[in-house]
């Protein structure tokens, strides 16, 4: 008889930090996983900015930029500038004052420079905010679903509860979040802030119109809760510029998570958190924050902040005329994707979409399951990839949803990809629905 022996092992994952187990926190790895096994096929699924204004001569052109800006604007000598550059740094960062111009200039956004705390991408300033807002068990933060995975990983790390509000067609359903905020606080749950991504959100491309802008905010003081405006997509939506909350903020309710990563370099890995609220000790809310990631990160790489203050002083702190080549990339890529999708879906087919004016994302709706194993099919049989909306969705929901990226597809991959969702979705119609189905 063979006796079997019990495998060994060092831990139990019952040991570990509940948040380990949650799918949310794999929902980052899925994608680059699968992209990594089929790597011929197609994808509308990462968010990545578009790589072809990179150029690895730039990097080094914003360098010597930076490192010339310090010893002639900042007067410091090459041994102080080259401390600067090559040691710890401080904190809060070394291009707060750089950060501070650009939201002027671009965003219309006055703040000191005191109250910015540049970080390593904005994950980080999710997490800063998140661990000094989670205070006690009845503290809930307030999401517009769906809503970006890496908040949800944020909050499971800082133990924060999600409590999710429905978007709506405009973006954030208003009603719901009066309802929501009544609902949490008959439980006795305290709702510290709403995250929301008004400009062209991620998953779904939305964004609120000026109207509704103005009622979040007057909810938010009526309510009093704090508002944490994420804003990467800002500079590629259609039409005129809507202004950020933050700019329309009167009472410091706003907290301003941005982000390099598309407007700049993603190599980087340069975000930043602007912070301007008042403490009772008369500190700022950037001053505490700055304690934690002195715990955490310690500080964010000086070299690499140097790299992306090159890049602000040579378009003189504005980002916004920088990107327009890149804004007219994405929306020429949004109307090759609404396009396509209408050419090959007409109506009829049980097939929909929306339709945003800009930004990296659209969502298809399709009659049947959507989830990891049909995008891990999708990849292996036809060769296109995409991503579940059940992944935005920790509470529930887009089961029969799929977003798709435009961000990185040119006009060539665009028509072969789409041929090849159309055959995926083909391929599932005629099995749910065999009589009905056309083809």
């Amino acid at each position: 008889m063979t006796v079997q022996t019990p495998t060994r092992h060092d831990l139990s994952l019952d040991d570990l930090h509940g948040s380990l187990t949650d799918p949310a926190m794999s929902a980052m790895n899925l994608l680059n996983e699968i992209s990594m096994r089929y790597p011929a096929a197609i994808s509308f699924a990462a968010g990545r900015p578009a790589e072809d204004f990179f150029d690895v001569a730039d990097v080094h052109e914003y360098l010597g930029v930076f490192h010339d800006h310090l010893r002639t604007a900042r007067g410091l000598t090459e041994q102080e500038a080259r401390r600067l550059l090559l040691q710890y740094g401080r904190t809060k960062g070394i291009i707060h004052d750089l950060v501070r111009e650009h939201l002027r200039i671009d965003e219309d956004i006055h703040v000191p420079a005191e109250s910015i705390v540049v970080t390593v991408g904005c994950q980080e300033a999710m997490f800063l905010v998140l661990r000094a807002l989670a205070t006690s068990p009845q503290d809930v933060l307030l999401a517009v679903s769906p809503t970006y995975v890496g908040l949800t990983g944020a909050a499971l790390l800082t133990g924060l509860p999600v409590w999710p509000v429905r978007g709506g067609d405009e973006g954030l359903d208003l009603a719901d979040l009066r309802a929501q905020i009544g609902r949490a606080r008959s439980r006795g749950l305290r709702p510290r802030a709403l995250y929301l991504v008004p400009d062209s959100a991620n998953p779904t491309g939305a964004s609120l119109p000026p109207r509704l802008r103005q009622e979040v905010l007057d909810l938010a003081s009526e309510e009093d809760f704090l508002l944490l405006e994420d804003n990467p997509y800002g500079f590629f939506g259609g039409g005129e510029p809507l202004p950020t909350l933050k700019a329309m903020d009167t009472e410091r309710r706003v907290v301003y998570l941005g982000s390099f990563a598309k407007t700049a370099l993603p190599g980087a890995r340069i975000g930043y958190v602007v912070a301007d609220q008042r403490i009772s000790d008369g500190s700022l809310l950037a001053d505490r924050l700055a304690m934690i990631k002195s715990m955490t990160t310690v500080n964010t790489s000086p070299i690499a902040q140097a790299v992306i203050g090159g890049a602000l002083l040579k378009h003189g702190c504005s980002l916004r005329a920088a990107n327009l080549r890149q804004a007219a990339l994405y929306r020429r890529n949004l109307r090759l994707v609404l396009d396509g999708l209408a050419e090959r879906f007409p109506p009829g087919h049980g097939v929909t979409w929306n339709t945003p004016p800009g930004g990296f994302f659209l969502v298809v709706t399709v009659p049947f399951q959507v989830d990891d194993e049909l995008l891990e099919h999708s990849a292996s049989h036809h060769g296109v990839i995409w991503t579940p909306m059940s992944h935005f969705c920790p509470d529930g929901g887009g089961e029969r949803q799929l977003r798709l990226s435009l961000s990185q597809v040119t006009p060539e991959t665009v028509g072969q990809g789409l041929d090849r969702l159309a055959a995926l979705i083909g391929e599932r119609l005629r099995q749910v629905s065999p009589a009905t189905c056309p083809g």
